[in-house]
C-alpha cells in the first residue's frame, strides 16, 4: 500500500500514511502486550475469526488496487492518500500485523514482562518501521515516471494484487 501511495502521492504526501503505520503498529504492540494478547490465549477463536476477517479485507483491497486504473490528477485530487488515523487504524484489521506482533512480544520478551518492557520494544518497532516503511513509499515515488505508461500501470496494479493475495496463503495456513 505505501508503494501505491508513493507512486501515487509521491513522498511528502505519503509521510502521514508511513507514520500511522509505524505508530499504529506500535500503539498495537503495547495494547497487545499490555493484555490484549491474553484474550486471544484465552480464547483461540478470537483469533481465528480476527484473521479470517483480515483475510477478507486484504482480498478486497486487492480487487480494488487490480481493477484500479492510472491516477490522474483529477482521481488523485478526488481519492486522497490514507491519512495519518486511517493507517493507524488499517494496522488493526491486518492479520499480518497482528501475528508479528504477537509474535514479537512473544519472542522477545519474558512471560512476566513489565508494561515497561512492552513500551521499549514497542519504541524500538516505531523507530524501526517509519523508515523501513518510508523506503516502500520512496520506491514508488521513483516509480511514477516509469508507470505514467497506462500499460505499464495496469500491469503493477496486477502484479501487486497478485502479491498481496500471495502473502495470505501464509496466513491462511
Amino acid at each position: 500500500m505505501l508503494l501505491a501511495s508513493g507512486v501515487n502521492y509521491g513522498l511528502v504526501r505519503s509521510i502521514p500514511h508511513i507514520l500511522g503505520v509505524s505508530l499504529g503498529f506500535a500503539l498495537m504492540v503495547l495494547v497487545i502486550g499490555a493484555g490484549l494478547g491474553e484474550i486471544f490465549l484465552a480464547v483461540p477463536q478470537a483469533q481465528t475469526v480476527l484473521r479470517w476477517i483480515g483475510c477478507l479485507y486484504l482480498l478486497w483491497l486487492a480487487w480494488k488496487l487490480a481493477t484500479s486504473g492510472p491516477m490522474d490528477n483529477e482521481a488523485q485530487e478526488a481519492r486522497p492518500p490514507l491519512t495519518f488515523a486511517e493507517a493507524a487504524l488499517f494496522q488493526w484489521v491486518n492479520p499480518k500485523c497482528w501475528i508479528m506482533a504477537m509474535g514479537a512480544l512473544t519472542t522477545y520478551l519474558p512471560e512476566s514482562a513489565s508494561l515497561w518492557s512492552v513500551a521499549v520494544l514497542a519504541l524500538a518497532f516505531a523507530l524501526v518501521n517509519a523508515p523501513s516503511v518510508g523506503s516502500w513509499a520512496a520506491f514508488g515515488t521513483i516509480l511514477r515516471g516509469w508507470l505514467s505508461s497506462h500499460k505499464r500501470m495496469r500491469a503493477f496494479n496486477i502484479v501487486m494484487a497478485l502479491l498481496l493475495v500471495a502473502s495470505l496463503q501464509s496466513i491462511i495456513s
